[in-house]
């Protein structure tokens, strides 16, 4: 092996070894085991996000493929139709050209030209990251199979009274101009204000005082609501206010919604124009009035004063007319939450228009059959109540019984030109004929040529092709092979934040048309957040690209990726002062599989996964720690093992010991992946790897194999030390396939073991015969005299190589038994110079005491120090302690700092003290040892 682990040197070779080799690929005999890729962007580029589920995915694909089951990993991409047509319309905007000149079909030609060119960036990055997905089965929400299946799904839904197209409040994007779902709104608080506005009561010289933060949508009022609780206004409910600057009269209405504490408890209702003002305006029978544009100017039903201006031009002129009128009653400073579309940033507005709705609300339809509620919804909650469809972890099925009960008709419809064109048709008159294609639809309904249909303009939502990816992607509305061997699938591993978007539709859609739940179980992972627990976002400056971890990168190119594309360039000096001071040096290289196992630690059931890159640094000198034990066991096992079998062997303490800690260790590991606690998992596989196998065992190996030993001791310590390290490798290989692969194709051949690949070996399973309990309390007594050992080396300052004396006392007849035993070890690990008995009631010369049980270990300290020196190192380091005990007893003496510092950091100052204090008395007590010498 080579001397130095080079991840960049391993990783692009094996991977392509494995995808050529079709080891990704399902086979024929095995049970099944699927999971389903949930698709990324054909836009996107692989963030932190991505990286972190895709190892989750890959860990728990290729446990199962190694424990015999028929693994089949499915990979795809999302057409995502907002970014793609932003993407591909900006780089036409560049040259000079405009979608609307180009027309429609050529520019979704465009499109297709562009993916082609681009759309492959993910899949390579998801190389480099070790997925092992059957790319022989790649898919693409917009491919033919799929657009297909897409189809089928929409006309039966119509067909059934499940699809309809009706006029509804939509999330809109004015520049965008098209619908948009919640998950593409985000909404943060900023800075504004409240309006209060005099509307005058009819037949009256009073008004009621409205407040609205959107003082232009009163051009759209139908009503005023008050509580019909709040004394001030019960007597008003019922008669009517004159509409300012519109001139129309609208009533007052009681409803429970309005809140009497805010604002002047009078609220303007909207209908056309805010979400919960339609369901008030619905409730007193108001007629909502669209008073903005697609593009969010005031339209022809608000007076010609205010046609034809933005939306905010309109809100600076009406508030100017209120205030001329004497109408404006005052403006407050307010923070609100306001909504803006993460992709073009611009404030939604709610707005009324037409729409294709799938229905999720009805038991019942007018005619009499099954409603969306009774047909599509129902079904997805008892799959969940009656455990069809396990969450993990369990909290979540609250969260999904929550969105479920208060659901509404999900807007389908999308006022773009790329991805699946709704396959609705309509004559002169405006009649609407559903079905898969042109053709079909004359046929069906009788139409001649001479009727004349054009298709509607609208595309379906992203997430309506993206509900069907189970069963689509397998082949479906064809009864496949695949369909019938994978579907359901065995688990979907996805984020909390899709639980409604994504989780619910694909199962509404997979019990709808499959007759059966999309997957066994869900298991909902955390959402990856920077060091301080922020959300990773380009704007906050905070993003890590997984390939700068893998790859490294410089700091100026850092900088440079994180201060350019800024939407708020003006960020962009905070933001590289930011980095700089987080990365002065750049990001070393650390290699995918230090990066893998460190998601994996973090994989806990919580909703952050708080990423630090001190744990990648930690992960990358465990990958070096595995590297250089490797090393050592083929330098001392490869031509010295005849055959793995061949000759006498003897296996001691310590053979029997690190057996019986690697069944303990597979044991939790198959518990920890099985029960989705991969951070258990690596927990475990850390611990044993570093702490027990390199630390102790290849320690405890070397007196065995000082020479040319070829006793039966020598050969079992060799076959023990390869057979171990290649029960380990294949216990990693899941989580930290490349360095696995790598180091397992030197270790197999020694270990008498065949084979192409590591991939397609048994995943290790617990013995409970080889473990030896009797061989762990061994062990365990002399890893404590050693430890005993070593801590007084630190205290006293003793070097290392130094060969230590030393005195034993009050041991029992087995401690007696086990140093005897065990003499060689502990000489070797100790650096013993020798080891002598007191009698129980013989004085012992001034020592360092450690005890293991009622075992006294003494050190001499005569001989082994120099008195005068060690009492100046000792009192130098006194100190220093007093010092810092000094500083922290002035701060909590200072009650100021006491009664306003956060309770955490007083906390941590106390801890720091007695820490402290403790440390000082231990010194104290070394310095008296010292003078009586």
């Amino acid at each position: 092996m080579e001397k130095t682990y080079t991840p960049a040197r391993i990783e692009s070779h094996w991977y392509a070894q494995w995808e050529q080799a079709g080891y990704f690929r399902p086979g024929e005999s095995g049970d099944p085991y699927c999971i389903m890729i949930p698709p990324p962007n054909v836009t996107g580029t692989l963030h932190m996000g991505h990286a972190f589920q895709d190892t989750l995915m890959d860990v728990l694909v290729r446990y199962h493929r190694m424990a015999g089951y028929n693994t089949l990993w499915q990979p795809g991409t999302d057409h995502a139709g907002i970014a793609t047509q932003m993407v591909v319309e900006r780089q036409l905007n560049a040259e000079g050209h405009d979608r609307h000149a180009l027309g429609r079909a050529a520019f979704v030609e465009k499109i297709w030209e562009w993916k082609a060119q681009s759309g492959g960036t993910i899949q390579n990055q998801m190389r480099r990251l070790g997925a092992s997905v059957d790319w022989s089965r790649e898919r693409f929400t917009m491919d033919e199979g799929l657009s297909e299946a897409v189809e089928a799904v929409f006309v039966q839904l119509y067909r059934e009274g499940l699809i309809y197209r009706g006029e509804r409040l939509v999330n809109w994007d004015p520049v965008l101009q098209t619908a948009v779902s919640d998950l593409e709104v985000e909404s943060a608080e900023e800075q504004s204000s409240i309006w209060r506005l005099r509307y005058p009561i009819v037949d009256s010289d009073e008004w009621l005082v409205v407040a609205t933060t959107r003082p232009e949508t009163m051009l759209g009022d139908t009503a005023v609501a008050v509580n019909p609780d709040d004394e001030r206004y019960q007597s008003l409910i019922g008669r009517r206010v004159r509409l300012p600057l519109v001139d129309r009269e609208i009533p007052i209405v009681g409803d429970d919604y309005v809140d009497p504490a805010f604002g002047t408890g009078c609220l303007k209702i909207t209908p056309a124009h805010d979400f919960n003002d339609y369901e008030v305006g619905l409730r007193h029978g108001c007629t909502p009035i669209n008073i903005l544009t697609e593009d969010a100017r005031i339209n022809a039903n608000a007076p010609a004063a205010y046609q034809g201006l933005d939306r905010y031009a309109a809100r600076e002129r009406i508030v100017a007319d209120f205030e001329a009128a004497g109408l404006l009653d005052g403006i407050d400073p307010h923070r609100l939450m306001v909504p803006r579309c993460d992709r073009t940033g611009v404030v939604v507005e709610p707005f009324l228009t037409r729409q294709w709705f799938v229905d999720l609300t009805r038991e019942t339809q007018s005619n009499g059959r099954p409603g969306g509620w009774r047909e599509i919804t129902r079904p997805a909650l008892d799959a969940v109540r009656n455990g069809d469809i396990r969450f993990v972890p369990e909290n979540w099925t609250k969260t999904y019984y929550n969105w479920l009960e208060d659901i509404q008709d999900w807007c389908i419809s999308r006022q773009l030109w790329w991805g699946h064109r709704i396959p609705a048709w309509y004559d002169a008159e405006g009649a609407v004929y559903v079905g898969r294609d042109e053709a079909e639809i004359r046929a069906r309904h009788d139409l001649g040529p001479e009727v004349s249909l054009r298709q509607d303009e609208d595309v379906l939502d992203t997430w309506f092709s993206s509900a069907l990816w189970p069963f689509s992607t397998l082949g479906w509305p064809e009864e496949t092979v695949e369909l019938n061997r994978f579907y359901p699938t065995s688990v979907l591993v996805t984020g909390f934040d899709i639980i409604f978007f994504w989780v619910a539709r694909m199962i509404m859609m997979g019990l709808k048309f499959r007759g059966e739940v999309p997957f066994r179980e869900i298991y909902i992972h955390g959402l990856v957040r920077d060091s301080s627990g922020a959300k990773m976002s380009k704007s906050k400056g905070n993003v890590l690209d997984p390939l700068d971890i893998i790859d490294g990168i410089d700091l100026e190119s850092l900088v440079k990726k994180r201060t350019t594309g800024l939407m708020q360039p003006q960020r962009a000096p905070a933001i590289e002062a930011q980095t700089r001071e987080a990365f002065p040096e750049g990001i070393a290289e650390h290699g995918t599989d230090a990066l893998r196992f460190t998601f994996a630690s973090l994989a806990t059931t919580g909703r952050d996964v708080v990423f630090d890159m001190g744990r990648v640094d930690g992960y990358r000198n465990f990958c070096n720690k595995l590297w250089n034990a490797a090393r050592y066991v083929l330098m001392n096992t490869e031509d010295r093992l005849e055959g793995i079998d061949a000759g006498e062997m003897s296996y001691g303490t310590a053979e029997r010991w690190i057996v019986t800690r690697l069944q303990r260790t597979e044991q939790t590991v198959n518990e920890a992946i099985q029960s989705y606690r991969l951070d258990l998992a690596a927990q475990a596989i850390y611990e044993f790897t570093w702490d027990e196998y390199c630390d102790w065992y290849l320690e405890l190996s070397k007196p065995a194999l000082q020479g040319d030993a070829d006793t039966p001791q020598a050969r079992g310590t060799r076959y023990t030390l390869v057979r171990v390290l290649e029960g380990l490798l294949r216990l990693l290989h899941p989580i930290m396939p490349f360095i696995t692969e790598a180091i397992w194709q030197r270790v197999a051949p020694v270990a008498g073991l065949s084979g192409e690949t590591i991939m397609t070996q048994a995943f290790p399973i617990a013995d409970p015969e080889r473990i030896d309990t009797a061989a762990e309390a061994e062990i365990d007594w002399l890893q404590r005299f050693i430890l005993g050992i070593r801590r007084i080396r630190g205290e006293m300052d003793i070097a290392p190589g130094k060969r230590l004396p030393v005195i034993l006392q009050n041991g029992s007849d087995a401690d007696r038994q086990r140093v005897e035993h065990h003499r060689a070890a502990l000489d070797f690990l100790g650096r013993l110079a020798s080891i002598d008995w007191l009698g129980p009631d013989e004085a012992a010369p001034e020592s360092a005491l450690a005890l293991v049980d009622t075992l006294e270990i003494r050190v001499p300290m005569a001989g082994l120090i120099d008195r005068d020196a060690e009492r100046a190192r000792l009192e130098k380091a006194r100190a220093r302690l007093a010092d810092d005990l000094a500083r922290t007893r002035g701060k909590l003496d200072n009650a100021a700092f006491v009664e306003k510092a956060p309770a955490e950091v007083v906390q941590r100052e106390r801890d720091k003290q007695a820490e402290t204090e403790s440390a000082l008395a231990r010194i104290d007590e070394q310095i008296r040892r010292v003078e009586r010498l």
